[in-house]
């Protein structure tokens, strides 16, 4: 999206209470969080070696910053870019059960990332995983999961509206579940964000089930890497997929506005058949995927969700850079400061 400027835009808090009020969100929302889903904290890391398939390609043309590391030989590192693969191999190493898990504060550099509202250079988002079974892997469960997610998402709105009177709850009572290939078939001539737009308005808080997958007209709704989230099991006749976006609709921006990418991840037959559809098998030879392919790695379903996008929507900002600070282009910060937005 371009930057978008609110008509008549102003703080719903000064500065110095902002700040206090960021705290205060991500501290409420993080125990909601661990306790919806039986999640403990872990530590996590800000880098990983390269060429052991760990880290999260996201689209696959994202370049990872990366470094040379001389006392491990001249091994490089990157910077993570989320921590999808990671957490599910420390699940394993951590002997969590099946109905427990573990979540950790992700701290991330995307360079590559296009600046807006709410895209920034500097990524950060609480990432966790929870141990399921292979029972677990179907529709309803996803279901069951991003309900106590939404219920942790609404709790956290409450206290933060009892805090802070000025600011009013949104969110609707219930998430709706929607497909994309609903989605295409409601709104053929839209794009897929065009789509999304459609359905926050409508209802407020919506989970789109199935991305990553082809959709009836050849498309994808949005891309997905292939080797962490389930986008190609069929759940019946007509639809596909195991994973999800939480997206609401933000009056501030008046748009669509994505929380959370989560879903079930793949077990061994998924992941065959979906780094066959992108023409990735080379990736079998990485130490993640050899773990997954050697029974190593648990069964589990995880995700991210954006500690700044949170703050944004709960604190009713325009732009990501009133709670966080990042790098913005120069035309950018004149153009916000004109309009009482003013970026970190």
């Amino acid at each position: 999206m371009a930057l978008y400027i609110p008509k008549n835009y102003q703080p719903t808090l000064p500065a110095e209470e902002m700040e206090q009020a960021i705290k205060k969100v991500k501290l409420i929302f993080q125990e909601e969080l661990a306790e919806a889903l039986s999640l403990r904290r872990v530590t996590a890391p800000l880098f990983v070696l390269s060429g052991t398939g760990i880290n999260d390609n996201l689209n696959g043309v994202e370049r990872p910053v990366s470094f040379e590391i001389p006392a491990v030989g001249g091994k490089r590192a990157e910077i993570v870019h989320s921590l999808a693969k990671w957490k599910r191999m420390k699940l394993g190493a951590y002997n969590i059960e099946p109905g427990k898990g573990l979540y950790t504060d992700m701290n991330a550099i995307r360079a590559d990332e296009e600046l807006d509202n709410i895209h920034s250079l500097y990524v950060d988002q609480w990432d966790w995983e929870r141990t399921i079974t292979a029972d677990d892997r179907n529709l309803d469960f996803l279901k069951s999961i991003v309900k106590k997610i939404y219920g942790a998402l609404r709790e956290t709105e409450k206290q933060i509206s009892e805090l802070y009177p000025q600011i009013k709850p949104i969110l609707p009572e219930e998430i709706v579940f929607l497909h994309t290939e609903d989605l295409l078939a409601e709104y053929p001539a839209l794009t897929p964000r065009e789509r999304e737009t459609e359905a926050a308005r409508k209802y407020g808080a919506v989970f789109v089930i199935g991305i990553g997958g082809e959709l009836p007209d050849g498309t994808i709704h949005d891309g997905r890497s292939p080797d962490y989230d389930d986008w190609s099991t069929p759940t019946d006749e007509k639809h596909k997929g195991l994973n999800g976006d939480i997206v609401v609709w933000n009056p501030v921006l008046d748009a669509a506005f994505e929380l959370s990418s989560m879903g079930i991840r793949v077990d061994k037959k998924a992941l065959l058949e979906q780094l066959k559809i992108r023409q990735s098998e080379d990736r079998l030879e990485l130490l993640f995927h050899k773990n997954l392919m050697e029974d190593k790695i648990p069964l589990s379903i995880g995700g991210g969700i954006g500690q700044s996008r949170l703050c944004m929507f709960f604190l009713q900002a325009a732009h990501i850079g009133e709670v966080q600070a990042s790098i913005w282009p120069e035309e950018m910060i004149a153009e916000c400061a004109a309009n009482n937005i003013l970026l970190k």
